[in-house]
């Protein structure tokens, strides 16, 4: 086998150094955007399985579906990165990564089909690290006790068990912060923050998206810019909650109807895809699934949309892009709409929402983000004003649309009175 020489501080910068040396039970690395924290792992992974031929690595996020195009993603960059693409073989089918000189495995797997995660074995030897990217997508605390579970046996040698974590600080309330962060000298736990400043790979026009930031919209700037907690006070909805269900036995039910609405966004913010039903007699709202991706252009949401069947539905979009909505249709999706909007459209929508239980599927890990931080503004002396946060509403603002026609009837007195058509 070729040997190759490199100099690691040179490939993976400065910042964690602490984290690349650690080896008790959990490294939990919390940080803001650009903090290099998911690709250091990646790094961290693909080099340390060269060095330690027992060692296999299961990768997770709480939906599979996001992986390839996540930790997938970033495991072949550091392969690339590190100069060793001719030693690893990488397949999407299922997505799988193998070190050639000794059959080691990287396996992935989404806690939306946990038996596929407790049953998992290696053919050479153990699986004895796991990285969990994105945790905060894991509201519950037991679901990764199950995966702390899988990570057992005796290592040989000078091999360790070891579990990362990575995340966008974007809740205090969060359970990893209390069992993680606030746990005071546990030698089996290195908790970190990083932030973009350690990130020498960043030029200047980087660098200027966190000075704006940090100008205009300092509340943002220190979560996603210097990775602090994020403090959730005064949330716009509390009527919801996390719960599996079957979509559909819920669309057969004779009072619901589907509801679909769609965000436009492109390099900074994401195009948001909201799949809903809406029962107006029982006054419950199910979401059911969610698309939520930056840079696509509008052939690719109409593959995208395509591709998990909703091209035939009612979709009313965010009408400041009516070249956006006239091309969509062009490419296939004939019933798509743009929201009328109006004044004071959005408190509206909020109010009428309000009015339901929300039922989220734990597949649509977007969405609770967006729920479970979206809150009322406060102005500059810290009072709460009667708008919401201009942040985590992609997916908020695609719900209002989805529900725009029954908010229109709502208003007018005719939601019950008069035929709705989907």
């Amino acid at each position: 086998m070729k040997s190759k020489k490199i100099y690691l501080p040179d490939i993976i910068g400065k910042g964690y150094k602490d984290y690349w040396n650690f080896k008790g039970r959990y490294k939990v690395c919390k940080g803001s955007r650009a903090s290099k924290k998911s690709k250091t792992t990646a790094l961290y992974y693909i080099y340390k399985m060269m060095e330690h031929p027992q060692s296999n690595l299961l990768v997770v996020r709480k939906v599979f579906r996001t992986l390839k195009d996540s930790c997938y993603s970033d495991l072949k960059w550091a392969i690339n990165r590190l100069g060793v693409s001719e030693f690893w073989e990488t397949k999407e089918s299922p997505i799988e990564i193998t070190y050639k000189p000794t059959g080691q495995k990287i396996l992935f797997r989404g806690l939306d089909d946990p038996l596929k995660i407790t049953s998992i074995t290696v053919e050479t030897g153990m699986l004895c690290w796991m990285w969990l990217e994105e945790c905060y997508e894991i509201t519950n605390e037991d679901s990764f006790n199950m995966l702390d579970e899988s990570i057992r046996g005796q290592s040989p040698g000078n091999l360790f068990k070891q579990i990362t974590l990575t995340m966008n600080p974007w809740n205090e309330k969060h359970w990893v912060k209390k069992r993680f962060f606030d746990a005071e000298n546990d030698p089996d736990i290195l908790a970190k923050t990083t932030n973009y400043k350690c990130n020498e790979f960043l030029d200047k026009a980087d660098l200027k998206v966190f000075e704006n930031m940090k100008k205009n919209n300092p509340r943002r700037y220190q979560v996603a810019g210097l990775g602090e907690w994020g403090i959730v006070d005064g949330l716009v909805y509390e009527n919801w909650e996390e719960k599996e269900f079957d979509t559909d036995d819920i669309s057969a039910r004779k009072s619901v109807k589907s509801i679909f609405g769609l965000d436009f966004g492109y390099t900074n913010d994401p195009t948001a895809l909201f799949c809903g039903l809406i029962d107006l007699e029982k006054k419950e709202i199910f979401v059911f699934d969610e698309i939520y991706k930056k840079a696509l252009r509008n052939k690719m949401i109409y593959e995208e949309i395509s591709k998990r069947g909703y091209s035939k539905e009612k979709i009313t979009a965010d009408s400041a892009e009516p070249k956006s909505i006239d091309e969509l249709r062009d490419l296939g999706l004939r019933r798509i709409i743009g929201a009328a909007k109006g004044k004071d459209s959005i408190n509206n929508g909020i109010q009428f929402i309000q009015g339901f239980k929300i039922y989220i599927h734990p597949r649509c890990v977007n969405f609770i983000t967006e729920i479970s931080n979206y809150t009322w503004d406060k102005d500059k002396f810290g009072n709460t004003v009667n708008k919401p946060i201009d942040e985590f509403n992609h997916l908020m603002d695609a719900f209002r649309y989805s529900i725009e026609e029954y908010i229109s009837k709502a208003r007018k007195g005719t939601l019950n009175s008069a035929p709705i058509w989907v």
